[in-house]
């Protein structure tokens, strides 16, 4: 398969080769990736589509470096990322990269506030809370700062979500099925306000989805099947 070729030149986020296959004990290896590439250019919004078990959250995961493949390479703002040891990996992880999961993930034991200020307390940056709160006020959550994730809607949490992915000023969002959980009317709103803040911050998105109305908001859609990026 040939390279999906970003609109401009300047990559942010790349893909070589990337394959992932995962042994079995009874059956034949189960071909996850089969060789991918893949280029994202620095403020591209790209979805990534597929049906299920194509691929897509897999890929993301590796583009992360959340997981390792089997062979291949990911270049993430100029740097090799499986060729960085675990803490190393996870350093350029909290820099460049926020996430929105489709459940949200936040810390049930923290306030919404808390749960935006960990990833900057965790890098040590000053003023974590403060930035936190600017960014819930951003979301339109002033009103829940001191509220757990429990007692918030779905959307409100995908709010915290969205504020917790952008605080740390990224250069790329990762998206996994952001309004998969969501009815259609909150789906939508959550859409606007990540697009929005998206715009506003210059962020490269790169977003995996089964919604075709998420989709077409984006730059380029991708679609994978049985492992590999077709056109």
């Amino acid at each position: 398969m040939g390279e999906q070729t970003p609109q401009t030149k300047n990559v942010i986020l790349s893909a070589e080769k990337l394959r992932k296959v995962v042994s079995r004990r009874d059956d034949p290896p189960l071909v996850i990736l089969d060789d991918v590439d893949l280029s994202v250019s620095q403020g591209e919004a790209v979805a990534i589509v597929g049906s299920s078990g194509s691929g897509k959250s897999t890929l993301l995961g590796l583009l992360a470096g959340l997981d390792s493949p089997t062979s291949g390479e990911v270049r993430l703002a100029g740097a090799s990322i499986f060729a960085l040891d675990e803490d190393e990996r996870a350093a350029l992880r909290g820099r460049t990269i926020g996430f929105v999961f489709q459940d949200f993930q936040l810390l049930p034991t923290l306030s919404a506030l808390e749960n935006v200020a960990l990833p900057l307390e965790l890098g040590g940056v000053a003023a974590a809370q403060e930035k936190a709160r600017e960014w819930l006020e951003r979301v339109g959550l002033a009103h829940r700062l001191h509220h757990d994730p429990r007692t918030l809607s779905g959307g409100e949490q995908q709010r915290v979500a969205l504020a917790r992915a952008f605080v740390t000023s990224p250069k790329v969002i990762l998206a996994d099925e952001p309004t998969g959980n969501l009815d259609t009317a909150t789906g939508e709103a959550v859409i606007e306000l990540m697009f929005s803040l998206r715009a506003g911050e210059g962020t490269t998105l790169v977003l995996v989805t089964h919604d075709p109305s998420l989709a077409a908001r984006c730059d380029r859609v991708l679609k994978m099947h049985a492992g590999r990026l077709v056109q």
